[in-house]
């Protein structure tokens, strides 16, 4: 028997240890825990089981399986999420009404394609097979975190404030005042490098001419925040957005996401449970509406014209201390499933990856030349480029390798369920 290519061994691999993560995450969860859906935003975590599964069904076992056949007819389009390349899709806000196929069907169904894959993959297959199969991986893993967040959603609606998992402790810490770290600009290169795996959205790599400008050396944290709310600031229509306004006003939003107040103290709901506000960790869970309006205050308060940054001055900050800043970060695997102090100044910025994502002022559009993957897979990223804003920087919630500077998420101008938090910049 001809030995396997390194490369497929490589692969299969690291598909046996993404998709056991996936199951870890789900673990704990009960068949209610993982049938109910929160809202239309937010889907059920056996949705995503699901869904993960049907990728790579879809895209991987159908173009390469010998004598393919689904496993469940139904499936194609109950877990077809957005790919009209494919067919039809179950709607969106209706996932959790689908009890059945049970959690445990779900669960078997995610072994009998792990199986199929692992036939598939002894033996030689070619490159586009093997590129799909990555691109599952990937796919999977933004399903992980977006696991942990609808999850988060959905007990954070439960007035008993339920526990995902016991906390962990994280490396004790305070946050040091806030520092600037100054970039000369220029022109400079944006987009994936080509080395590795990226997204069609994060290329081509082009140049950019960046005004001189500086980043705040670590994210906002929870007591700036509570300064801002003390400070009236959401009920001042001086510092939002005239949509943000009209947002906050219609939803009644005067805190992040998850803070409650009794009385004079404040307590943050997280997936260890509900615990008090603690001041020197970063504020995550605003939305662009609320990360604008903060800069925009702070500006006026501080006297010094701060802003949120653009994303191609973030990933220029970030492209020179990648490495190092990725080893650093705080993402799922910790198991401090909450953003955490600030490490003590280091004259670079800090908290560039992991904690929380971070909001730019950059709306989500095609960088000069893109072009969108061949076949249903074009669907993933290109089709999104309308009404969205970038953020940077991956959350605790990411998986560590999943994340890098070229990385480009998305999200509409009111989302507030991911772990999205504040950097500032300004103009030199």
């Amino acid at each position: 028997m001809a030995a396997m290519n390194p490369a497929t061994l490589a692969l299969r691999a690291r598909y046996e240890r993404v998709r056991a993560q996936t199951a870890a995450l789900a673990a704990p969860l009960s068949e209610a825990d993982a049938q109910v859906q929160s809202m239309p935003d937010a889907s059920p975590t056996k949705w995503h089981l699901a869904h993960t599964t049907w990728f790579f069904e879809t895209f991987v076992l159908e173009r390469a399986e010998p004598g393919f056949a689904p496993h469940h007819p139904a499936f194609r389009v109950l877990f077809n999420s957005y790919y009209q390349g494919v067919g039809e899709q179950h709607p969106r806000p209706q996932r959790g009404l689908v009890t059945r196929p049970g959690l445990a069907e779900v669960l078997a169904y995610r072994r009998a394609v792990d199986d199929r894959l692992a036939g598939l993959l002894a033996r030689d297959v070619d490159e586009e097979v093997l590129s799909l199969l990555e691109l599952g991986l990937q796919h999977e893993q933004q399903h992980q975190e977006l696991i942990l967040t609808d999850l988060k959603h959905l007990l954070g609606c439960n007035p008993l404030d339920p526990v995902y998992r016991p906390a962990v402790a994280a490396p004790a810490g305070s946050a040091s005042p806030l520092g600037w770290c100054e970039f000369d600009g220029g022109r400079v290169a944006i987009g994936h490098d080509g080395h590795g795996f990226a997204f069609d959205n994060e290329g081509p790599r082009h140049d950019i001419l960046l005004q001189p400008y500086a980043l705040a050396d670590r994210l906002v944290t929870q007591g700036e925040w509570l300064a801002f709310i003390e400070a009236g600031g959401y009920t001042d229509p001086r510092w939002w957005l005239a949509a943000g306004w009209d947002w906050r006003r219609a939803q009644g939003i005067d805190a992040p996401l998850y803070w409650r107040r009794d009385g004079s103290c404040w307590s943050v709901f997280t997936l260890h449970g509900r615990i008090a506000l603690g001041t020197d960790v970063p504020v995550v869970h605003v939305s662009y509406y609320e990360a604008d309006a903060y800069a925009r205050w702070r500006a006026a308060h501080d006297g010094l014209p701060c802003r949120l940054p653009t994303e191609a001055e973030w990933e220029h900050a970030a492209q020179r201390d990648e490495v190092d800043g990725i080893a650093a970060g705080h993402f799922v695997e910790s198991g401090v499933l909450q953003p955490k102090a600030a490490p003590p100044p280091k004259g670079e910025p800090r908290q560039l990856f992991g904690d929380a994502w971070e909001w730019t002022a950059s709306a989500y559009l095609p960088y000069p030349g893109y072009r969108p993957w061949a076949g249903a897979v074009g669907e993933y990223n290109g089709k999104f480029m309308v009404n969205q804003m970038v953020l940077r920087g991956g959350s605790c919630a990411t998986p560590r390798d999943h994340i890098r500077a070229s990385y480009r998420n998305f999200f509409p101008a009111d989302a507030r369920w991911q772990f999205s938090g504040v950097r500032l910049a300004r103009d030199l």
